[in-house]
């Protein structure tokens, strides 16, 4: 898995890795907005190579939020709506999406220690928007892991040698505090998308007609 579909798999938006994920039971307050205009236009990762198979976001006119995918290089962009969610405390951006939107693009085990498991959970992400350029902050699954395990929030952790998959509890009002003050994301992150000033259409063409150039 690329790390830009990985980022929005599992948080998206962030960067994360099939083998490490956090969910959170509620949207974060209720405050939640469907569209945040700072993030319409194409975007793609600031490391992308186009002469390999890409990945991008477009989020149209309409706010809704795509991921175009190519399976294979050369081969045509395939485009998948996932619906995605914003909230906006304290002067912070965040992002919020139902693991249940991400279904055909990764797959996602049950979460653990939970019966009956919950219809949906949820991934958060923090991002940083200024003019053509966005950096994405993952939760830090073993930061939240230590705390579940030490107490600080209610949940459950799955930990293997090669896998960890965390599960915090709570109603909206607690996934605003955690949000506010439980230093959940990762310090440092180098997930960066920059602006495309392309439309989808003039991107993929263009693209696919440097990648067949390219051995």
């Amino acid at each position: 898995m690329n790390r830009l579909r990985a980022a929005l798999s599992c948080t998206l938006v962030a960067l994360l890795c099939a083998c490490s994920e956090t969910r959170f039971e509620s949207t974060p307050g209720d405050n939640i907005e469907t569209c945040d205009v700072r993030w319409k236009g194409l975007w793609t990762s600031d490391d992308a190579k186009r002469d390999e198979k890409m990945t991008a976001f477009y989020i149209d006119d309409e706010c809704r939020f795509f991921v175009l995918e190519q399976t294979e290089k050369g081969a045509p962009f395939k485009r998948m709506h996932v619906p995605l969610n914003y909230v906006h405390a304290d002067g912070l951006d965040y992002l919020v999406i139902a693991d249940t939107s991400l279904k055909g693009l990764v797959e996602l085990p049950p979460i653990y220690g939970v019966k009956p498991p919950p219809d949906k959970a949820f991934f958060f992400a923090h991002y940083r928007a200024r003019q053509d350029r966005i950096d994405v902050f993952q939760v830090d699954d073993r930061r939240v892991a230590d705390a579940v395990i030490a107490g600080k929030f209610e949940g459950t952790v799955s930990k293997t040698a090669n896998e960890l998959h965390v599960f915090v509890r709570g109603d909206r009002t607690k996934m605003l505090e955690i949000l506010r003050h439980g230093d959940i994301f990762v310090d440092k992150t180098d997930l960066h998308l920059v602006r495309v000033k392309q439309t989808p259409a003039d991107f993929e063409r263009a693209l696919i007609e440097q990648q067949h150039k390219t051995p």
